[in-house]
């Protein structure tokens, strides 16, 4: 019942369309079981994602991003249970029609840590940071291998090639000034990054809107969406945590660094064995090289030093006491 998307255009036209979408939505929840229960479409997310019920959430995968479906089933099923935070428990994951994949799996509770920052307090904020902190240390020690299959990019060091042959359009694109455009060759140039890391399987998107928490004690109680996950150095997943968890914060960062390194999983940065080994001009210069980056985003939203220079961001946004 849904069309075929394969195209950009194809996707404006048919992925917010709640008429065409719900009918769609509507029959799987039929075919799946749970006909009848009541369907409420999450606002956030790049892609329809529904809560079914209580007990449940759908997300949808139209045949353009289809290989994202498959992903996201595996990883689930991969870190169930596994992560001293739960995730998402994944119920079954298939194909529909004209090319589109659906992952359901269970729903978890909490509320947004980004609905809930602002009530937050202080000492709260802290031990939640280092809870999130605990979190990806234990993720980035599971074995990613059971997942090469379907995660890339498989060659890092080329990755970090294609990125950064792209990077200064990228920015561009995004309508970043040509005072910050024209560091970007020269600070990429003077950052050594790993082109083989220990390999580590990464959520890529650690951000408040993806971890959920439980208000009566502000505990951390869930992290989710795995579609855009990925195997490569531990580092790059703290572009997400910096811009979008700590966001410029120092003693949030290096709260949350000092529980990495230190946790089960022992995360280690530049080959120092703690979180705190991660240096800042590293974690900018993954920012630049990240899949998603949008550097004049990043900007309005957190601002920057008064010498508008990438060496000096880099210590503004991911430093750390």
């Amino acid at each position: 019942m849904l069309p075929r998307v394969e195209t950009d255009e194809e996707w404006d036209a048919v992925v917010p369309d709640e008429t065409i979408m719900r009918p769609g939505v509507e029959d799987l929840c039929g075919r799946l079981g749970l006909a009848g229960s009541p369907l409420v479409r999450f606002r956030d997310g790049s892609q329809p994602v529904y809560a079914v019920g209580d007990e449940h959430v759908l997300k949808l995968f139209p045949a353009a991003a289809a290989r994202d479906g498959v992903a996201e089933g595996r990883v689930l099923a991969h870190v169930q249970g596994r992560l001293p935070v739960a995730t998402p428990s994944l119920r079954e994951s298939g194909t529909y029609e004209n090319g589109w994949r659906y992952v359901l799996m269970s729903r978890l509770g909490g509320e947004s840590l980004a609905h809930a920052w602002p009530r937050i307090p202080q000492a709260d904020r802290e031990r939640l940071v280092a809870e999130v902190g605990e979190a990806l240390a234990v993720l980035h020690a599971l074995d990613p291998e059971p997942l090469a299959d379907v995660l890339g990019p498989g060659d890092w060091g080329a990755f970090l090639d294609r990125q950064r042959d792209g990077a200064v359009e990228q920015q561009r694109g995004h309508g970043l000034a040509d005072a910050w455009l024209e560091q970007i060759p020269d600070f990429l140039a003077a950052v050594p990054l790993p082109r083989e890391p220990q390999r580590a399987l990464l959520h890529t998107e650690v951000m408040r809107q993806h971890l959920l928490v439980d208000p009566d004690g502000w505990r951390l109680t869930g992290i989710f969406d795995f579609e855009p996950a990925m195997i490569g150095h531990r580092a790059y997943d703290f572009v997400g945590v910096g811009l979008f968890v700590t966001r410029a914060d120092r003693r949030l960062l290096s709260r949350l660094l000092a529980s990495y390194g230190t946790g089960t999983g022992s995360g280690t940065g530049s080959g120092t064995g703690i979180g705190a080994g991660f240096e800042p001009a590293e974690l900018l210069a993954h920012t630049l090289l990240h899949v998603y980056s949008n550097l004049a985003w990043y900007l309005r939203e957190l601002g920057a030093p008064s010498d508008g220079k990438l060496t000096s961001l880099a210590d503004f946004w991911f430093g750390r006491d």
